[in-house]
């Protein structure tokens, strides 16, 4: 395998990003979920004015991780207002890492995380939080590897059904 390399995304790269985001939302929940109810989170969450408005919004970042010119994963972090939940100034939210399926076990995952950390810590944020579902146990076991607790629970949507989150939490150094 080539080496992976991972740059910040810009609004010009708003086709990778939805491209991505649905390949890999895809191989990882299809599976577990109605088609109907796939579609329906594929077409609110990556349809292109949302993608557009999330890369343009300061307190989003993402990142691409590529193999030559193929993206493989990315990241997408929020801070501030930008957080999904907590809303907390002193924490950094990772709200996806996916990486293409045929990536799995590359380390690009890991890659990805590192990315998240090192942003928290330019941005001088005291500790890292996400949202991972309960049946995802390959994401679980990841993120407690890279030292993440248990802290709560919440709902996710995924079309009419409610699903559990746990939320996870990283205190940094």
């Amino acid at each position: 395998m080539s080496s992976i390399i991972i740059n910040k995304a810009s609004a010009e790269d708003v086709e990778i990003v939805q491209s991505l985001g649905i390949q890999t939302f895809s191989e990882t929940f299809a599976e577990d979920n109605t088609e109907e109810a796939m579609k329906k989170y594929l077409e609110e969450s990556f349809n292109t004015e949302k993608i557009k408005s999330e890369l343009n919004n300061p307190d989003s970042f993402f990142y691409i991780a590529w193999e030559e010119d193929n993206p493989v994963g990315y990241l997408k972090v929020n801070s501030g207002e930008a957080q999904t939940e907590l809303q907390d100034d002193t924490a950094l939210e990772i709200e996806r890492i996916y990486v293409k399926k045929s990536h799995h076990g590359k380390k690009v995952g890991q890659l990805l995380y590192n990315q998240a950390l090192e942003t928290a810590e330019q941005l001088g944020k005291s500790y890292l939080w996400l949202g991972v579902w309960e049946k995802n146990l390959r994401a679980l076991q990841f993120y407690r590897k890279n030292g993440f607790v248990e802290f709560d629970k919440h709902i996710f949507r995924l079309g009419e059904e409610e699903q559990t989150d746990l939320m996870m939490k990283k205190v940094l150094d």
